[in-house]
């Protein structure tokens, strides 16, 4: 493990490799499971004051489900979340392309600069997922068989889980951080 500031880093984060392979994957992740996306207190915020700005950017369901449920949800475990569609976890906010991939309507509109909010931030760093504890951030790789195809792809590329979400943990925990962060990973070859 390594720790860098408030956070705790699994040595998985370091160890492992995985780039993102949409073509394979189609963008699962914003589908399957059984709860939206996990949501920071700002972030529902956020997608309360911009949802405007979003809505042409998602799905006719996913608008439907937001006009009913609100632009966030408790889940079961009670916590916050993005709101899915139904009971099956699918996310509200995603939308699916001519190619048949899902991509995330909140990214959409924040490319074509109608919103200052890139995404859930639990998106962008996916697969690490952040527990928070009193004192600290506990970070893991978060493991699951719809991202096989990304392991393989990081694997064959060499690139590891901490540089392909480098954008991500700098957003989160600033540049400053990041570099120490390489700094400690260095250390532990």
């Amino acid at each position: 493990m390594i720790v860098v500031g408030n956070a705790v880093i699994s040595d998985d984060i370091k160890d492992h490799f995985f780039v993102c392979d949409l073509e394979k994957c189609k963008g699962a992740c914003c589908v399957e499971g059984d709860a939206g996306a996990p949501l920071t207190e700002e972030e529902t915020g956020i997608l309360e004051k911009e949802y405007a700005s979003i809505a042409p950017f998602i799905s006719a369901e996913g608008r439907a489900a937001i006009r009913k449920k609100g632009t966030w949800e408790i889940d079961q475990e009670n916590e916050k979340g993005t709101t899915t569609i139904g009971k099956n976890g699918a996310c509200a906010y995603a939308v699916t392309d001519e190619r048949g991939i899902l991509k995330c309507g909140i990214e959409q509109a924040y490319n074509k600069g109608k919103t200052s909010f890139k995404k859930p931030i639990s998106c962008h760093l996916y697969p690490i997922r952040i527990t928070k504890y009193d004192e600290y951030d506990a970070l893991n790789y978060d493991r699951w068989q719809i991202c096989d195809p990304a392991c393989h792809l990081g694997k064959a590329l060499g690139v590891p889980l901490y540089k392909f979400l480098k954008d991500a943990l700098v957003r989160k925990y600033g540049l400053a951080w990041y570099q120490d962060f390489l700094k400690e990973i260095e250390c532990t070859k």
